[in-house]
Formats: structure tokens, sequence, C-alpha cells
């Protein structure tokens, strides 16, 4: 096949690539130019889609032989994830925004640019897994890594996306034997730190950089009986779950930490309480994406809310355009614009975004 080899710059697009190399794929790489800042550095582990990272992507391909491109997404990318990002802060939401840049970047932007010059597939260095199907059609699956896992990002995809997306280290036992093959292989980027942080905030500063584009929105933080503790700045700089950084200096009754219960950007206002208040039972979900057919009426699955989250036992099903789940085990610090991905086994079925949640 042609395969279009997004390449980052890191480690694990360098082996994916390789990999495809191997397999006797007609393979060109490509980096996608996502910072419009040019003179922007990685330090460490913070941050992604610098010049430093297109310049490591071009020495991994010049290594393996195959032709090498930039291409500039950059303003897909503000427009697609950035302004969505800000705007699900400003809204009360907390949202994925690698989620949403594997929708809308990386399976989208990317792969329908790839699909017009003639390409097969898309290949990137994600750990999940391609399987086929006994009606012949691909499927989308963990990787072998539970460790590693990333198909919880992945479970935006839709059918069609699936059917021309490659992991080639989806089958990969270990991150160490992908470090391990990339110096066998002489790649430059062997030891590279892994990028941990949202790319486009590299100080790891997320209220800074929501406050520096939404201003100051000053509200109150108040326990459930609409006792006022504190003040904010704005209510942007607070998600469901969060324990620390509240700004609270009157403690609780009961001496226990406070948590951020809920978010109501509207009245602006921050409600606080107790750890167990968090827990959830029930979530509906709106936005659905299939990569195979939706699931009728109700159906044992396992869902999970997070990237590296633990998936739990529920039953799911699709009421119009909703998706109600009841949860078989309760989950803790479910936010509003979390994406909850739906698996039947290491299968994933598809993903919705959360609009709501119901107290255990």
């Amino acid at each position: 096949m042609r395969v279009l080899a997004a390449m980052s710059g890191g480690v694990d697009s360098a082996v994916a690539a390789a990999r495809a190399v191997d397999a006797g794929h007609e393979v060109v790489g490509v980096h996608m130019a996502l910072n419009r800042n040019p003179g922007t550095l990685r330090t460490g582990s913070r941050g992604c889609c610098t010049i430093e990272d297109s310049l490591d992507a071009r020495r991994a391909a010049d290594l393996l032989g195959i032709p090498f491109y930039v291409w500039d997404l950059s303003d897909d990318f503000v427009e697609d994830v950035v302004e969505d990002f800000v705007a699900e802060y400003a809204a009360g939401r907390t949202p994925n925004p690698c989620v949403r840049c594997n929708e809308r970047i990386k399976f989208a932007a990317l792969l329908d640019k790839g699909i017009a010059l003639g390409f097969d597939a898309v290949a990137t260095g994600h750990y999940a897994q391609i399987v086929t199907g006994a009606d012949g059609r691909a499927q989308l699956h963990r990787a072998a890594d539970a460790a590693k896992d990333q198909s919880y990002v992945l479970a935006v995809l839709d059918a069609d996306q699936v059917a021309h997306a490659m992991f080639p280290l989806g089958d990969a036992p270990t991150k160490a034997e992908v470090r391990a093959e990339a110096t066998r292989r002489g790649l430059p980027v062997a030891n590279k730190p892994d990028s941990h942080d949202i790319c486009f905030i590299p100080d790891g500063d997320t209220r800074g950089f929501l406050a520096d584009r939404l201003g100051e929105v000053p509200g109150e933080i108040v326990d459930e009986s609409g006792e006022v503790l504190a003040t904010h700045s704005g209510t942007y700089g607070y998600t469901v779950g969060q324990r620390k950084g509240l700004g609270i200096s009157k403690p609780a009754a009961d001496g226990r930490p406070r948590y951020v219960l809920s978010i109501e950007p509207v009245r602006r206002t921050v409600t606080v309480g107790p750890a167990e208040r968090l827990a959830v039972q029930a979530l509906e979900a709106v936005d659905a994406i299939w990569n195979t057919e939706a699931p009728l009426g109700p159906v044992e699955v396992h869902v999970q809310v997070r990237a590296h989250g633990e998936p739990v036992p529920a039953v799911a099903e699709l009421v119009g355009e909703v998706l109600q789940v009841r949860l078989r085990t309760q989950l803790t610090g479910v936010a509003p614009g979390q994406t909850v991905a739906v698996y039947r086994g290491t299968q994933v079925l598809g993903s919705a975004t959360i609009s709501g949640t119901t107290a255990a």
C-alpha cells in the first residue's frame, strides 16, 4: 500500500514508520506543523510539534530512506483544537485536546489530504491495534501493552477512518522494547523523552493559558449550602474533582478536604464538597461516533472516561441521539466534556462526549 506515516519527531512514530517500511509498503513521512511559533523548542518532555521535533522527524526519515515533507496544519489546529479547548473550559466543561486532535487533525485533515493524494492509509505511532473482523471490516482494539494503550484517544475515529488507519506498534510488548528497537535501528530519537503535557501549553500552566484568552471573570466558590468560601477569577480555572488550588482558607466542619463538585459559568460559581459527593452511577453523552454499528438496545459493555483510567462494566443504550450509560461500578470525578469510550472486550465500539452525570 501507499502509506502516509505521520512522524511527530518522537521515538514511537519513527519506529512505526520503520515497521511500515519493513512490511513492504511505499512509505512517505510527513510532519504536521501545528505550532505557530516556529522558534519554540521542546524542554525535556514538555510540548511537541516544535521546530526541534520536525528536525528529529526529518533525520529519522532520512535514515529510513523515505521521502519526507512538512505540512502546515496550524490553522486547522488552532481552530479545531485550541479554540475548541478554550471554548469548552469557558462553558464549564473539561475537554481532552488529544482526543480532539486525533479526531480532527490526524485522522480528518491529515487522512483526507492523504487520500486525496492517492495514499491508502495513515500510519501513526499510537499504541492500538487494527483487527479484521469476521465480516471483513476493520476493528479498533486495545494495544498489546495495556500500560501504553492509547485506544481511548482513538475512540473518536469513525469506521472509514479506522479502515484507513495503521498502528504498527499495536503488538509491541512494551515501550522499552520499542526504544530498544529504535536503538538497534540507529534511530536518533531512541532515547528522546515522551511528551506528557498539552502540546500548545508547554509550560503546563493551563489556568494561565486560559486567563490570557478569556480574561478575568470573577465569581464565588461556595459549598453545597451556598455559603461563600472564597472568590475566583474565572470558573475556567477549575474542573470537577479538583482538590488543590482552590484558595479556600476556611476548613470544612469535619476537617476533611473539599473537591470541586460542579461548575456554573453563567452564575460564575464553583461548588465544592466532600469526596463522596463525586461518586457517579450513571452518565449521559452526546455526539456519539461509532466505528462499528451503534449498539441496539441496552448492551453490556465496559466504558472508560480518562486516557489512563480503568475501564468499568456498564450498560449502554442509545436513546435517540443520547448515549445513556448505567455504571455497574461507580466512577468519581466525571466531568461534562470528557470523552466516554465504549468497549466490548478489547474492541472499541465508539465514543461520545459526556453531557451530564447522575450522582450515586
